[in-house]
């Protein structure tokens, strides 16, 4: 049975890295001891060692280690046996690329369809849905396939924005986005605004959080779902 956090974000405005949701991931991480940490993504560019040194760090104060996956020789037996695995934020578009290069998305797929707990953030959420073709990220490198988990049954656009009134910004907004997206794919999205998370168990997904997030269908009105609700495709 599926164990998911799927969060829009690591960090909100204010607040240290995870520290939004560090109760919620000692609940959701409860008796594991190391988390595999994946952290292809490299927000900014960072090196792998240096983004594990800071989830390390975090998951220090709920007393769970943490190590990386480029640190196994083997990539795919370290998903094997991981007692929990998080993949972090960055770019989408690499941490796929180094996914299907190492040939394990598979892999992380089967260990988390049989119960593995996991925690995704941004990047690390939009591999979740049936693929990645939501994501905000600047496409830096051109993975085999834009295909990822498919663990749950829509598409993530993560740190979701909503149109600012009166802004001066001449720029599409991100339900134009989506809306462009739904001329030529079915595939439903959901707008995950910062400070949201998605509660994964087994076929049923709760939205957590402070906030609303907005669910786009193809050729129906977008709708708001409450923090709370189950989404329902």
């Amino acid at each position: 049975m599926k164990k998911m956090i799927v969060a829009s974000t690591s960090t909100i405005f204010g607040n240290g890295y995870l520290e939004y949701l560090l109760p919620t991931l000692k609940i959701h991480f409860k008796d594991i001891k190391e988390l595999l940490f994946i952290p292809f993504a490299r927000p900014g560019g960072i090196s792998y060692d240096e983004y594990t040194a800071l989830v390390k760090k975090s998951f220090a104060t709920i007393h769970i280690a943490v190590k990386g996956i480029h640190e196994f020789e083997n990539a795919k037996v370290a998903i094997l046996s991981a007692e929990g695995i998080f993949t972090g934020g960055g770019n989408t578009f690499e941490l796929l690329n180094q996914l299907y290069k190492k040939d394990v998305l598979y892999v992380l797929k089967q260990v988390l369809e049989n119960g593995t707990p996991y925690l995704g953030t941004s990047a690390g959420s939009n591999i979740c849905g049936i693929d990645m073709m939501n994501t905000n990220d600047m496409p830096i490198v051109y993975p085999p396939s834009f295909k990822t988990l498919g663990c749950i049954p829509f598409n993530i656009n993560a740190h979701y924005l909503d149109p600012i009134k009166n802004s001066t910004h001449m720029g599409e907004s991100r339900e134009t986005r989506i809306k462009e997206f739904h001329v030529f794919h079915n595939t439903p999205v959901l707008g995950l605004r910062e400070g949201s998370w998605l509660a994964v168990k087994g076929e049923k997904i709760m939205l957590q959080g402070k906030h609303k997030a907005r669910f786009f269908k193809q050729n129906k009105k977008p709708l708001e779902l409450e923090s709370g609700v189950e989404v329902v495709v």
